[in-house]
């Protein structure tokens, strides 16, 4: 692997320095940008990420405004970008920050790692990106990479792997030039060296010292451990609407989709009782997380009666637009949303959708 790795920093910084993209995060790599931007692309492309990364940085231009900022702005500045404890993750981060550093970020990679919601990618990443500083940042982009450079068989999903990798990256980093050589093997990895498909290999920088390309062996690797089948939860969403407003309750603290509003939803029947109308929509929706697929149907509630289950809240066209955040789980039943608040004649001043 050594010998492999020692050829690659010089072709690599010469290929990433013409062939980079130009993101905002790139241009400004100051901690606090380069810190949003790896916590949003986390299991997240980069086209998805612009936008919210813009609208980020306009509320929250810095760390003491995300820290003083309420959870629940944020969560809904966040809404449609998926995974929520993201969200979550970067207030707390941005409070401790506050608390213990004054709001700026420490140029140290143990103390960057001590940080809570930040584990060991993106404190890398801050270090180095930010700071200059020699630490190898291991993603999946990079994961695959060395493994196709090297024709390593272990498993990319186990820590022995990820260790042994980050350890021999860290032999090799050109210590004046982290950032570069850290941002060029990931980028390699989502614009050639690609996870689904054939790789460019032909456009590949480092395909002269590619073992698995010499040995036509690219599509074994990376070698991962197979997922457990997702769980199937067949469920009913229930709309209650009563007066042009929609019922929402609010999801438990922790644990999936954590404090955020949502149609009540079962999966079964439902231990709760509204009087009204109960009529059954042919609109389903399914939804997939990493260890579940949600399957559901949709059955709608008209009640007069203004009284709900506790925990539960009615949220107007304008609430739901401007203030709870009703995770992209479903998204499939917005057109039902719009219309059934449209009959209402409580959405016409508002462009109501769910991204």
């Amino acid at each position: 692997m050594k010998n492999i790795l020692n050829q690659i920093p010089v072709p690599l910084l010469t290929w990433y320095a013409e062939h980079q993209r130009q993101l905002p995060w790139r241009s400004d790599p100051a901690p606090y940008k380069v810190w949003l931007s790896e916590i949003m692309l986390q299991q997240t492309r980069v086209a998805a990420v612009l936008p919210y990364f813009a609208r980020f940085l306009e509320a929250y231009p810095t760390v003491a405004d995300l820290a003083a900022a309420e959870s629940e702005s944020v969560l809904k500045l966040w809404e449609g970008l998926g995974y929520y404890s993201r969200a979550t993750s970067l207030h707390k981060t941005a409070q401790t920050l506050c608390a213990q550093y004054g709001g700026e970020f420490p140029a140290d990679y143990e103390a960057l790692r001590a940080l809570p919601g930040i584990g060991d990618y993106t404190a890398a990443a801050i270090a180095s990106i930010a700071f200059g500083l020699p630490t190898p940042v291991v993603d999946g982009n990079v994961l695959r990479v060395v493994t196709r450079l090297t024709a390593d068989s272990g498993d990319v999903l186990k820590q022995p792997t990820k260790r042994r990798i980050t350890a021999a990256l860290a032999d090799i980093i050109p210590t004046k030039a982290a950032a570069a050589f850290n941002q060029g093997i990931m980028e390699l990895g989502a614009l050639v060296c690609l996870p689904n498909g054939a790789p460019l290999c032909e456009k590949c920088p480092l395909a002269f010292c590619c073992r698995a390309y010499a040995d036509g062996t690219i599509a074994r690797f990376p070698v991962k451990t197979p997922r457990k089948p997702r769980r199937i939860e067949q469920r009913t969403v229930y709309f209650v609407l009563n007066n042009g407003r929609l019922a929402l309750r609010k999801r438990a603290e922790r644990g999936l989709l954590a404090g955020l509003y949502e149609y009540p939803n079962e999966l079964g029947e439902p231990t709760w009782k509204i009087s009204g109308k109960y009529r059954t929509q042919s609109l389903t929706a399914k939804h997939i997380f990493t260890h579940i697929e949600w399957h559901m149907t949709a059955v709608l509630i008209r009640t007069d009666d203004e009284t709900l289950p506790a925990g539960w809240l009615w949220a107007s066209a304008q609430e739901l637009v401007q203030r709870y955040t009703v995770p992209s789980a479903f998204a499939g039943f917005s057109p039902l949303v719009v219309r059934l608040l449209a009959e209402a004649d409580c959405a016409a001043s508002y462009c109501f959708s769910m991204r």
